[in-house]
């Protein structure tokens, strides 16, 4: 998932409707989820964190980013006029990443 959906959130139904941001995006934070499923109560417990802790995560473990990619949802997936507004916000973020060499 793209950090950017665990920054903010939708502060509407319509497909127009405002993604908003309270407090900061770069600071970590801690959230759940609580879904009803089947008869099952299931919660997700995550941590929202910057772009950048995952670019110096990898940097730290020696791994040069190669790529970034933020591709958009496909007009395909989306299922009911409310899922349209995740066409003007990145789902997913993709990274390729190679280990450097240290010239040993």
């Amino acid at each position: 998932m793209h950090p950017i959906n665990s920054a903010g959130s939708f502060q509407g139904e319509e497909p127009d409707s405002p993604f908003a941001i309270e407090g900061s995006y770069l600071d970590r934070s801690h959230y759940a989820d609580e879904l009803r499923r089947g008869g099952l109560d299931i919660t997700f417990v995550s941590e929202h964190r910057p772009i950048e802790a995952y670019t110096k995560a990898l940097a730290d473990a020696g791994f040069l980013i190669e790529r970034l990619h933020e591709p958009p949802l496909p007009e395909g997936a989306v299922g009911s006029p409310r899922n349209r507004r995740w066409r003007r916000l990145p789902l997913f973020l993709h990274m390729r990443a190679v280990k450097a060499h240290t010239g040993d």
